[in-house]
């Protein structure tokens, strides 16, 4: 499934670099990008976008005009994404101009929740039990078949806890009306229903694979939701030796069966019984490598970078622990709704402790406004160090 050609050659230094995509993730690849003497030019909706203050260029667009993207390519030497959004039309065309890394194809699965399940398990991959579901008549036949207790997602779009629902998990609570919601959550459209497990702890690993069939893989990093929203990540996550092997092993073998180009994170359950499964895939910098910034030799946008363009990949070693905690929008917002700003000075008297923000203007509820890092000795004193930094806020 690779969308590159057999022989690729090295784009280096003093090139530029197309991103579909202006938001935090554009943003902070431009400016690695920066840092290693690229220039950058991102296509984005939104003429305020994150990305936009970095970059030598800023074409304002939808991910569908295809006649815009390619005029992002024709301007670049290499073109990569941060957000999965973008239609087939305007990845093709692009790719008429300068390579897509990663492709078309590869996009095209991991774009479609369902596409993206079946395909795991069509490749052997270990997934939960799970339904496609494009009705609510199947939806609730599904939630039956799969033991009353689920999760429901939206087969595109949808992030960050939006088009997703629940089932059975309020005590109590009419299942009928619990599968009516979750359908309404879905925007009566086609989705994913699949089957809750017994969770001991989330993990995502990162890998990066270059044109040349180069590969470097994270360690896995630990990951911790509210309202399946990213709240901290810590890397490394504190797990087994066996578990870690076998979690790096999955993600390098999903680069390969797909011949990513580029960096993939990929999203995975451990279950209390030890097993491994997949749980999402996301062909771009992920929120949880963050703390690849602070805690290991090559950050996860710098990755991004060197694999794009097919350049020698960085160490994936880890220099010290290091956690992040996300500053969503709702820090800046009163009870009341008037505006405040956080006390990121108290924040930064903690050592150690950096701020991150996005540039984002009007902060909502839920709205990822920036993050704070922080590193230490081992992964639960950095977590310890970024909770509490956030409690000063």
């Amino acid at each position: 499934m690779s969308s590159g050609s057999s022989i690729a050659k090295p784009i280096l230094p003093g090139a530029t670099i197309g991103i579909f995509g202006g938001g935090q993730l554009g943003r902070m690849t431009a400016m690695a990008a920066r840092g290693m003497g690229y220039r950058s030019m991102v296509l984005d909706p939104d003429p305020a976008c994150p990305a936009r203050f970095v970059v030598d260029g800023c074409i304002e667009a939808g991910w569908d005009d295809s006649r815009e993207a390619a005029n992002l390519a024709r301007g670049c030497d290499v073109v990569t994404l941060e957000i999965e959004q973008i239609s087939p039309a305007s990845m093709e065309a692009a790719a008429s101009y300068a390579p897509v890394r990663p492709g078309g194809a590869m996009l095209a699965v991991i774009q479609d929740r369902i596409e993206q399940k079946d395909w795991l398990r069509r490749n052997g991959f270990p997934v939960g039990e799970y339904r496609a579901v494009r009705s609510l008549d199947e939806l609730r036949d599904a939630v039956t078949a799969l033991g009353g207790r689920c999760f429901c997602k939206s087969a595109t779009g949808g992030y960050d806890g939006r088009g997703q629902g629940k089932v059975g998990f309020v005590a109590g609570a009419s299942i009928e009306d619990e599968v009516r919601g979750a359908w309404e959550s879905l925007g009566e459209r086609a989705g994913l229903v699949e089957k809750a497990v017994e969770l001991e702890r989330e993990i995502s690993v990162l890998v990066a694979r270059a044109p040349n069939g180069e590969v470097k893989v994270y360690p896995p990093a630990l990951n911790h939701h509210e309202n399946q929203i990213l709240e901290w990540s810590v890397i490394p996550a504190p797990v087994s030796d066996i578990t870690e092997r076998e979690a790096r092993k999955l993600a390098e073998e999903i680069a390969d069966t797909f011949g990513l180009e580029g960096i993939l994170a990929v999203e995975m359950f451990c279950t209390k019984s030890g097993e491994l499964l997949i749980n999402e895939l996301a062909p771009r910098p992920h929120n949880s490598y963050h703390a690849s910034e602070r805690g290991c030799v090559t950050s996860q946008f710098e990755q991004l970078v060197r694999a794009v363009c097919d350049l020698p990949l960085g160490s994936v070693d880890v220099v010290q622990p290091a956690a992040i905690v996300n500053l969503l929008g709702d820090l800046w917002i009163e009870a009341d709704g008037s505006m405040r700003e956080p006390r990121f000075d108290a924040a930064l008297a903690i050592t150690g402790v950096r701020l991150h923000l996005y540039e984002k203007h009007k902060p909502r509820k839920g709205r990822k406004m920036g993050h704070l890092s922080a590193v230490g000795t081992s992964a639960e004193e950095a977590i310890t160090l970024v909770k509490r930094a956030k409690e000063l806020l």
